[in-house]
């Protein structure tokens, strides 16, 4: 099985190589257009910010090239982030795979934002979580959400209820970092390389 993890200089790749490192998974880093179509699985992971990712992606004609793939894809973080049709940081138009906007989470909340740490996945369906338990525990790093939506496959709450997975056909995607997230975040990469 040939999996693919698109490079576009989006922090944290290193981390998910060293979580597919340990899951006997082999992969190739690549922003190369022929190797990522070939590709059985893709992982379109990230930290970082909208509008220079996707200038990076737009530069690279990845950012067509990533929603007309065929096979699973999923995207982490600001990857998800990126799969949506829009984000409010830097006002950017993101590749529309997914059908809701991502919002800046309210300062009003009573909460620090950036949403950063542990917190529990709710409401778990699809394959990706299969094996896990309700209100298992995800970290998370991040000041943007999709709300809940028609796409929603596993919800968290940060003073209101949001978006923590997401799937639509061959397209699955997460806001906490599965590579870090122990044993539980290891079960849904296995997930999506069993798929």
């Amino acid at each position: 099985m040939k999996t693919v993890i698109i490079k576009y200089n989006a922090g944290n790749v290193q981390s998910v190589m060293y979580a597919l490192d340990r899951i006997g998974a082999s992969y190739l880093l690549t922003d190369d257009e022929a190797e990522i179509r070939s590709a059985d699985k893709v992982i379109f992971p990230g930290v970082g910010e909208a509008s220079t990712a996707m200038a990076y992606l737009r530069a690279r004609g990845l950012d067509k090239l990533i929603p007309s793939l065929k096979q699973p894809v999923l995207g982490t973080c600001i990857g998800m982030q990126l799969l949506c049709r829009y984000s409010e940081e830097n006002d950017t138009t993101c590749m529309g795979v997914f059908d809701v906007d991502i919002r800046r989470f309210p300062g009003d909340l009573g909460l620090k934002v950036p949403h950063v740490g542990w917190n529990n996945i709710n409401d778990l369906k699809g394959p990706l979580t299969k094996g896990l338990p309700e209100n298992a525990f995800m970290y998370f790093v991040h000041s943007y959400c999709a709300d809940v939506c028609d796409y929603t496959v596993a919800t968290c709450d940060y003073g209101r209820p949001f978006s923590a997975m997401l799937q639509k056909d061959n397209f699955y995607a997460a806001q906490f970092h599965a590579e870090i997230s122990g044993n539980v975040g290891q079960r849904i990469l296995e997930n999506f390389l069993t798929l």
